[in-house]
Parts: structure tokens; sequence; C-alpha cells
């Protein structure tokens, strides 16, 4: 029954077929506003589960405009090519994030990221 906003980034867990595709999967995430960080909502629908987000390092790219799953493909794949066969990184899983509210029409921020190992 809290209403906490709209949080930043929004980042959507995609792991990838074989083609690089988004699978079925998915695991959408929601940042907790820092005044709800120390004791946040119990949520009622048992689909929504509190997790907390371990520190990482991370390969990133950004891009801008409305973001679909194509463009992430897109620039997973790109991302991909520029860290070459030299850098370690989780291969099961990556990163989608958005940062702007659907009404935000310009200089609109996304960003894949890679997991370094």
């Amino acid at each position: 029954g809290a209403g906490m906003g709209m949080t930043a980034p929004v980042s959507i867990t995609a792991f990838p077929a074989e083609d690089g595709s988004f699978q079925q999967k998915v695991k959408v995430s929601l940042r907790i506003p820092s005044q709800f960080q120390a004791n946040p909502p119990r949520p009622t629908d048992e689909s929504i589960k509190i997790e907390e987000r371990e520190g990482m390092t991370i390969y990133s790219t950004q891009f801008g405009g409305y973001a679909k799953e194509a463009d992430y493909v897109s620039y997973a794949a790109k991302l991909k090519a520029a860290l070459g066969t030299d850098a370690a990184y989780r291969k099961d899983f990556y990163l989608c994030n958005g940062y702007d509210p659907p009404m935000k029409p310009y200089g609109r921020r996304n960003e894949v990221w890679f997991v370094k190992e």
C-alpha cells in the first residue's frame, strides 16, 4: 500500500538465447528509494521479491531513445565485440537498464551491463 514513485534505473536481467535474443524468462528489478531501504514495505504479491544486489564491476555501453528488446540485443552484441575474447564477464545473463520515465521524449539514457567475473 506504500507508493514509492519512479526509481532509476529500471533494470531487466536478460538471459540470452544462442542467437542473442532474450529468452522468455527475464527479471525486472526496481531500486527501493533510500527512505525505504532500512525497512522496505512488504509486498502483498508473492511474485515480488525483495533482493539485495551486491556490489559489482561492470562493462557498460550507453545509448539513447526509447529502448526495445532489439536495441538491447544490438548494443549487447556491440559491447561483446568491443570487449573481444580477453575480458572475463558473465555470459549467462546481462542487465538492460533504463533511466527515464516514459513521458521523457528527448535525452533518454539506456545502458547494457555485462558483469565482470
